[in-house]
């Protein structure tokens, strides 16, 4: 985690476009801030040209508005140029944010004043394969999940490390996950929790018929290499997007990106144990939390 100041002066807050409320609360945060003297626009992905402000340099600092899905999305963008990111929660969940609805005032002359650090969050890079054709490749800030489609049958995944064969399942599907994602879907399949700072790689089955069932920890360095086979469909999906067909004997290789997210932090580096804790007693996805 990075101590190191930084002069915020131009912050984008990007919103979740149909959340209830976020706009209200972006032009709160919007005005809070130029009264700090700092310059600030609001815009969401699909009507301004984030993309390019970030990539020009106008940008010192995005806040992402709304919930996790806004976060991810926001850290995708951001990663690229190496651009701080916060997350203000305006959603149900909000592992991934740094701020509640009721805190933001009390930080954000932290932040303009650069009293803050940098946690640096591990990023994947997944490509998709076909024999020797390469078809596409993918940013990946929580996982990577090879699994069966809309058929309700297990799928056959060959899963190999450094050109080594690690197992071949037989399940529901298969998780390639970050630290960062292994409090995602990872969790909810069974996987460990992983410090955020980590560099790892977490491989995961997703119900395991007869077949290998624990997760494996990776290092950072490590090149795995998923190869699905199945009568019936198979996909891919990145980061919860819309699913990628996969055909049988496809190859989707995973490894560690140059890219990383960079997460503002006002906390000590316990807060993510405490976080954890709450969340586990009081799960806002089943209205635990208001």
């Amino acid at each position: 985690m990075s101590n190191k100041k930084r002069s915020i002066k131009s912050i984008v807050i990007t919103v979740h476009p149909k959340m209830s409320g976020v706009n209200e609360q972006a032009q709160q945060v919007s005005d809070f801030l130029q009264n700090l003297g700092v310059k600030v626009e609001i815009c969401n992905t699909d009507n301004c040209d984030l993309p390019g402000k970030l990539a020009n340099g106008e940008v010192d600092l995005l806040i992402a508005l709304g919930g996790d899905g806004t976060m991810l999305r926001a850290g995708h963008l951001t990663a690229p140029h190496g651009i701080p990111l916060l997350g203000i929660n305006m959603g149900r969940f909000g592992f991934l944010m740094q701020l509640g609805r009721d805190e933001w005032q009390d930080c954000l002359p932290r932040l303009v004043n650069g009293d803050f650090k940098i946690e640096n969050r591990m990023m994947l890079k997944a490509e998709h394969w076909r024999g020797d054709k390469f078809l596409a490749a993918f940013q990946v800030m929580n996982e990577v999940v090879v699994c069966r489609g809309q058929v309700v049958r297990p799928i056959r995944i060959r899963a190999e490390v450094d050109g080594y064969t690690l197992a071949s399942y037989v399940a529901d599907g298969l998780i390639a996950s970050t630290p960062t994602g292994s409090t995602a879907y990872a969790m909810a399949v069974g996987g460990p929790i992983m410090p955020p700072e980590l560099r790892n790689i977490l491989i995961v089955p997703v119900a395991p018929h007869l077949t290998m069932d624990r997760a494996v920890i990776l290092p950072a360095g490590a090149c795995v290499n998923f190869y699905p086979s199945s009568d019936h469909q198979a996909v891919m999906s990145i980061d919860g997007h819309a699913p990628v067909m996969l055909k049988n004997e496809d190859r989707v290789s995973i490894k560690a990106s140059e890219d990383q997210v960079k997460f503002v932090v006002f906390q000590d580096p316990g807060y993510f144990y405490r976080n954890l804790s709450h969340y586990m007693e009081q799960n806002p996805s089943i209205g635990g939390l208001k």
